[in-house]
């Protein structure tokens, strides 16, 4: 078997499992996980079955989550089609890494159907 051979649909999803430096995952319009890579995994410490349908405010810091930081994303999202941000994010053991996050509205024949998230880890830029 090759990567030729292979339908679209599981050469898009090894892609996607295949990067381990950035989280991508899956928001539905409500807010909550959708889908998870090996990158998510390896970031924020959660396997799949433990996020998936779970609220992604659960990255954001407690005094992000208070200020409705992760709605005003969603929002953000929704009316301009993209959000991004650096700032704290919080991993399942509750350390926290400093993240530049990035926020895209999706849509399916002109109707928004969620958003596509991707995270990196950009700490070092901190310790420079």
């Amino acid at each position: 078997m090759t990567l030729q051979t292979l339908d679209e649909t599981k050469r898009f999803q090894l892609l996607i499992d295949g990067i381990t430096d950035y989280a991508i995952y899956l928001i539905d319009r409500e807010g909550f996980v959708a889908s998870w890579n090996a990158g998510a995994r390896r970031l924020k410490g959660y396997e799949a079955s433990e996020i998936i349908g779970k609220p992604y405010a659960t990255f954001f810091t407690p005094e992000d989550r208070e200020s409705g930081l992760p709605q005003e994303a969603l929002k953000t999202a929704a009316a301009s089609g993209r959000w991004e941000q650096e700032g704290w994010r919080v991993r399942k053991d509750g350390s926290r890494f400093w993240a530049m996050a990035v926020l895209d509205a999706l849509y399916e024949d002109g109707a928004p159907i969620g958003y596509a998230k991707v995270t990196r880890d950009i700490t070092e830029r901190l310790e420079l």
